[in-house]
């Protein structure tokens, strides 16, 4: 029989933070009763009325299970205390706590509610911090109640926070106009549980909007995994066995979607593409955009190129090689240049040329790359300002975080004689839109990187459609120079791109493999490089110098497992150290970190050249910085990234970030570390890439050493095979050129 009990939480005793099972003591009139059961963000001094049945436990005796709750805010002035001391509010902490309780007594909730502004009458409150409190405690409000809304359907608080997030007041409304928008990809609550919500409001299992919703969120999820498209005998099925309804319904409400403008069919030999409108026309505009490009004379000549080649090689004291000149000559004539290749075939040295060619010739030339870290390595390999592709095309605040818009498009373009983008096989459909939208007819585009690596975290692989196509001039550079061939790790890079096995000898100084037979024993080793033996023989320093890889997340030797044995070692608990637990997971300071998600409304300060403080928005998936401060009262952390831009993180943001220490191949591109250690044990079978490998060994500048299995890494060298892409822009250039 339930049992219906209200009481003031007075000790929270245990809380799972992934599944928020909690244990904790309320006081219900004299009586301390503790209860057990699924109980998001709970704290002390909340007032909450539980429903459950009584059980025994056969070590801690009495308890009640609870079925359902529901909060309410404490009304009493010693509830209150609790409640605003237990760090719920940002901004308040103990003392803060007392001082407007005792100012303002069991009125208190009132005040913080509707007028704010009062408790800068509170020596130490200043009127803007009064009214940052004043708008905690509304945001922790609106989150209470849709915590106990979306708890009916047995969704999170983890996710009522993004739904706030993404929502704010109109939160509760929007759900229950449309439940599957619980699926966005900044909420990513999975269509199965939205699909539950949605059928418990009433939506129907047979209606259009169900179907369509499907429909919109399989191609989505195609998104996510690199494809720009789907092939409709793949969604159909997929979208049928999804909905649990038959095909034919699939296709009747996908025809209607199509009439709606919302999915694009494009009907090709032997296959029917099915893409989400802004793919489409993504991809659409990109040819386009391209075709008139490449069909625009640059507007600034280049006279006398042979004397100015000649002069700068002599002045960098270098001779270039055949393949250099001609991608010179080539960037003096042509619209649109592209140039591929791997290590130590002299990309930057390309670069340097080409840009003091253009200056020389009073060009007025841009250097930009996709992540931060591309852009530091750009500008240090080059000596000139190079900017993040977001930062040259600035980005602009919009109120929805899911939307990115930029200053730089068609009406005020890029104000450029040559623009250089490095680091493009990283760039997908959607930034090289947004690129292309602010690049003017007659502005050179020359684009630089390496098509053997990974494609781009995001949909398409743009770059290798480009070089595929066939429709630009392309300049494969192929020699290795002398000095480069002296290392191991342009050697063996090269021989892995090949299908060879790499070269593992006694005179090999940079390039290293140890054979362990388990995860776990490989987990160790590349514990012991990291702490020890790399330090000690190469004089690298662990936390700046040494960046672990590995091709998996989970599993003993994936980078979850290895970033908590690497903390314990790299930066372990000290006395005068914050820290912070979130969901089992703890951030401390001076922890290395990566944002693993865009967010283009995160705001941040940094230190321009001339030592001013600039701010802006966006913060995106792969930067990487060290924790600066945790502030336990404030309810937050502060992070430098690497580029400079220093970020501020509420805790309940925090699902944002990850340790660093290890990382994902993937998340690792664009990047370049002195040493990188790769984790080659546990690998699933799908990421047992040949392009995988190449990638991973290619971040490295002066030591690589692969720790695994001797399997594995042969499979990876053999292992040609890349995952496929579905991107129909190679064929759409293709055309646009006809």
């Amino acid at each position: 029989m339930l049992e219906k009990i209200e009481g003031i939480v007075e000790d929270i005793i245990f809380c799972n933070r992934d599944n928020w099972y909690t244990v904790c003591d309320i006081r219900s009139g004299r009586r301390l009763i503790t209860i057990v059961g699924y109980m998001p963000e709970l704290a002390v001094g909340e007032t909450i009325i539980v429903n459950g049945t009584w059980t025994v436990h056969q070590d801690y005796g009495k308890q009640l299970k609870v079925e359902s709750y529901e909060k309410a805010l404490p009304t009493t002035t010693d509830s209150i205390f609790k409640y605003l001391s237990s760090g719920v509010i940002k901004g308040i902490g103990e003392a803060t706590a007392k001082k407007i309780v005792d100012r303002f007594g069991e009125d208190t909730l009132r005040i913080l509610q509707f007028e704010p502004l009062r408790l800068a009458e509170i020596k130490g409150i200043s009127e803007e911090k009064a009214l940052r409190i004043g708008q905690a405690f509304m945001e922790r409000e609106q989150i209470r109640q849709i915590v106990m809304f979306l708890q009916r359907y047995g969704i999170s608080a983890t996710y009522s926070v993004k739904v706030w997030k993404k929502f704010g007041t109109e939160s509760i409304n929007e759900i229950k106009r449309n439940p599957y928008r619980l699926t966005d990809e900044d909420i990513n609550i999975g269509f199965k549980i939205a699909d539950r919500v949605a059928i418990s409001l009433g939506v129907d299992i047979e209606s259009e909007f169900r179907i369509a919703s499907g429909i919109q969120y399989a191609l989505s999820k195609a998104v996510q995994d690199g494809h720009v498209y789907l092939p409709s005998d793949i969604l159909v099925p997929y979208a049928s066995k999804l909905l649990n309804i038959p095909p034919e319904a699939v296709e009747r409400v996908l025809s209607g979607l199509i009439f709606e403008e919302s999915v694009y069919i494009e009907k090709t030999p032997g296959e029917e593409r099915v893409y989400l409108a802004a793919f489409f026309k993504a991809e659409q505009y990109v040819a386009r955009k391209l075709d008139i490009l490449n069909c625009t004379r640059p507007k600034k000549s280049i006279l006398q190129l042979d004397s100015i080649l000649q002069q700068v090689q002599e002045e960098q004291k270098i001779e270039y090689t055949g393949e250099q000149l001609e991608a010179i000559r080539c960037s003096a004539t042509e619209s649109i240049l592209i140039v591929t290749g791997g290590p130590g075939t002299g990309k930057t040295t390309l670069i340097r040329g080409i840009i003091s060619i253009f200056e020389k010739s009073n060009l007025e030339i841009v250097l930009a790359a996709p992540t931060g870290r591309a852009a530091k390595r750009m500008a240090e390999a080059t000596g000139r300002e190079a900017k993040t592709i977001h930062r040259l095309l600035e980005m602009e605040f919009t109120p929805d975080e899911s939307r990115r818009e930029f200053r730089k498009n068609e009406r005020d373009p890029i104000k450029a004689d040559a623009i250089i983008i490095d680091e493009v096989s990283m760039v997908d459909i959607l930034l090289m839109h947004s690129l292309l939208k602010a690049v003017e007819p007659g502005t050179r585009l020359i684009l630089v990187g390496d098509a053997d690596q990974l494609p781009s975290v995001g949909p398409g692989r743009v770059l290798s459609d480009l070089i595929e196509s066939r429709c630009f001039k392309v300049i494969r550079l192929n020699n290795i120079f002398r000095q480069a061939g002296e290392s191991f790790i342009v050697v063996n890079a090269h021989r892995i791109n090949k299908g060879l096995f790499p070269e593992l000898n006694t005179e090999n100084e940079d390039f290293f493999f140890i054979p362990r037979n388990s995860p776990q024993s490989t987990a160790q080793t590349v514990l012991e490089l990291c702490t020890t033996r790399i330090p000690e023989k190469f004089g690298l320093d662990p936390m700046k110098d040494i960046q672990v890889l590995s091709p998996s997340k989970k599993g003993d030797a994936g980078i979850y497992a290895l970033n908590v044995l690497l903390q314990e070692k790299l930066n372990p608990p000290a006395a005068g150290v914050k820290e912070k637990n979130f969901r089992g997971v703890i951030f401390r300071e001076n922890d290395r970190v990566m944002q693993v998600k865009n967010n283009y409304n995160l705001s941040w300060e940094m230190a321009d050249e001339y030592s001013k403080t600039v701010f802006g928005e966006g913060v995106f998936n792969g930067d990487m910085g060290i924790i600066r401060e945790i502030d336990p009262d404030g309810g937050y952390l502060t992070v430098q990234f690497d580029d400079g831009k220093i970020v501020e993180y509420d805790f309940d943001m925090l699902d944002e970030l990850e340790h660093s220490y290890a990382i994902t191949v993937h998340k690792s591109q664009g990047s370049e570390f002195p040493a990188v250690v790769v984790a080659l044990s546990g690998v699933p079978p799908m990421l047992r890439l040949r392009n995988l490998l190449y990638t991973a060994i290619t971040r490295a500048r002066k030591l690589v050493v692969l720790v695994g299995d001797a399997e594995i890494l042969k499979q990876m060298v053999n292992n040609v095979t890349e995952r496929e892409r579905y991107t129909g822009l190679r064929e759409r250039i293709a055309h646009f050129f006809e």
